[in-house]
């Protein structure tokens, strides 16, 4: 078994790792860039991937030179997406393990790039699950996030949010996207990657350890509470 490091407390990123939100957004940005003769995907959707909206927007308009502003395509997106995220489903494993913790007093904290229009929107009909969480830091709206993954910021200001304001380093992330998985590492801390499928294994190298699914952590591992089930 890897020699892993006991934590105290976990950061949860939320598109992709606890609500198969990726997917939605996928579809949303290829509806965009159709219009225009593109298909959205590879290396572009891998550099938005985590990142605050707005910067994916901008990487997108870039990256395809398409002839609109950033509030433009953020109209389009805007219009689709309460169509689109109203029946997102909870990823494999996730509640049990958040409830797990809960249940074994872990402290444990939300540190996604979404801005809180969009975190009220994607968990409306999961609400009871995101309860659990001491406290949420929504990288889009806080004016203390400074800079978006794959800067550190998120992770150290939802660290710091803590009652007893932990080390980095007895902090254990959870991520899907390289993005978050570099902000983690540039915090000190160790990340817990549940990559999507299709992501290239090279992108994957800089997480602490890699796993299909949340089902696949093992808490011993990290010094935590192994589960009773």
């Amino acid at each position: 078994m890897e020699n892993y490091k006991n934590v105290t407390h976990c950061l949860f990123d939320m598109d992709g790792l606890l609500l198969d939100s990726e997917s939605v957004y996928k579809t949303i940005y290829n509806n965009v860039v159709s219009e225009y003769g593109h298909k959205y995907g590879g290396d572009v959707a891998y550099a938005v991937l985590g990142r605050p909206e707005m910067v994916g927007f901008d990487i997108i308009i870039k990256h395809f030179k398409l002839p609109i502003s950033i509030q433009e395509f953020q109209q389009k997106y805007h219009q689709m997406q309460h169509e689109l995220f109203v029946d997102v489903r909870v990823m494999p494993g996730a509640e049990r393990l958040l409830r797990h913790l809960y249940k074994h007093k872990i402290p444990i904290a939300l540190a996604t790039s979404s801005s809180a229009a969009s975190y009220e929107l994607k968990t409306k009909q999961v609400k009871p699950i995101f309860e659990l969480f001491h406290h949420q830091v929504l990288g889009g709206s806080d004016p203390d996030v400074k800079n978006g993954k794959p800067a550190p910021d998120i992770f150290l200001v939802a660290a710091s949010r803590f009652s007893d304001n932990p080390e980095p380093s007895k902090c254990l992330v959870f991520e899907d996207a390289p993005n978050g998985v570099q902000a983690a590492v540039s915090a000190g801390m160790q990340v817990v990657m549940v990559p999507d499928s299709n992501l290239p294994k090279d992108l994957t190298k800089k997480a602490t350890k890699v796993i299909g699914t949340l089902l696949e952590f093992k808490p011993e591992e990290f010094g935590l509470p192994p589960f009773d089930d």
